[in-house]
């Protein structure tokens, strides 16, 4: 079982920045994929970048390559997403979750989601 708990939104201007915590805890957690995924107004939710606790390994969505950085600090049990050069397309919900079975079965199933922050791109 884990917990995610995921903060830092707000209003920025677009080209400005912004950095989401998530803060995760749960046993064997060091095998744990987190993961950022959002959700605007009227569209289903997406993949942003993803995270491997033990290994650093990420992958991120096209749409936000060049812009975000997803990385982690062992000590804090957090997982950040680095946001610059942010567009009024990055409106959004950003949710945080843990897929606590990737290096088990190979395949991506997050069963754990935070409550969700919002972030607003707008001048």
């Amino acid at each position: 079982q884990v917990q995610v708990v995921e903060s830092g939104g707000g209003l920025v201007q677009p080209g400005g920045s912004l950095r989401l915590s998530c803060a995760a805890s749960g046993p064997r957690f060091s095998r744990v994929v987190m993961g950022w995924f959002r959700q605007a107004p009227g569209k289903e939710r997406e993949f942003v970048a993803s995270i491997s606790w033990t290994a650093g390994s990420t992958d991120y969505a096209d749409s936000v390559k060049g812009r975000f950085t997803i990385f982690r600090d062992n000590a804090k049990n957090t997982v950040y997403l680095q946001m610059n050069s942010l567009k009024p397309e990055d409106t959004a919900v950003y949710y945080c979750a843990a897929d606590p079975t990737r290096f088990i079965t190979g395949r991506p199933k997050y069963d754990y989601w935070g409550q969700g922050t919002q972030v607003t791109v707008s001048s």
